[in-house]
């Protein structure tokens, strides 16, 4: 009987392993609270679909932070500073449409997904854009982390 526990026991702990997320090692993960009253001219481009704005803040991310309308009273956010390397003098990214650019590398992303989308094609690990959570209520989009 104790055998089969220590077996049982070994397989439980063999099996177990934090295979979750990697965590992005150049952006740290602040607490922010950040409240977009699309009433405001500088937020209202997000009353439509597909349209973005970047809230440049302090009070916002790192770095400020993109907000896109995906559709459907649904929002998503992500840091505006570049997610392949520490915060530095180029690594604000600007954006265009709906593509967010890093000035260092010229790293593309999308601002619908987060995803690094002209990913260099080597052995290197590359990062998506940290994404934080959006959430429309009352005429506003509230922006946390």
């Amino acid at each position: 009987m104790m055998k089969r526990l220590s077996i049982v026991i070994l397989l439980i702990i063999t099996a177990c392993s934090n295979d979750g997320t990697n965590r992005n090692p150049y952006l740290q993960e602040i607490g922010f609270r950040f409240e977009a009253n699309l009433n405001l001219p500088s937020y209202s481009p997000l009353t439509n679909t597909g349209s973005a704005v970047y809230i440049n803040s302090d009070l916002a991310g790192t770095r400020g932070v993109f907000v896109i309308n995906s559709g459907f009273d649904q929002f998503r956010a992500f840091e505006g500073s570049c997610p392949n390397h520490a915060p530095n003098d180029c690594s604000t990214m600007s954006f265009s449409g709906q593509v967010a650019t890093c000035s260092c590398e010229d790293y593309e992303y999308s601002l619908f997904t987060g995803q690094l989308l002209n990913r260099p094609d080597d052995e290197n690990r590359y990062y998506d854009m940290l994404e934080y959570r959006a959430s429309f209520s009352g005429g506003s989009v509230v922006i946390s982390n």
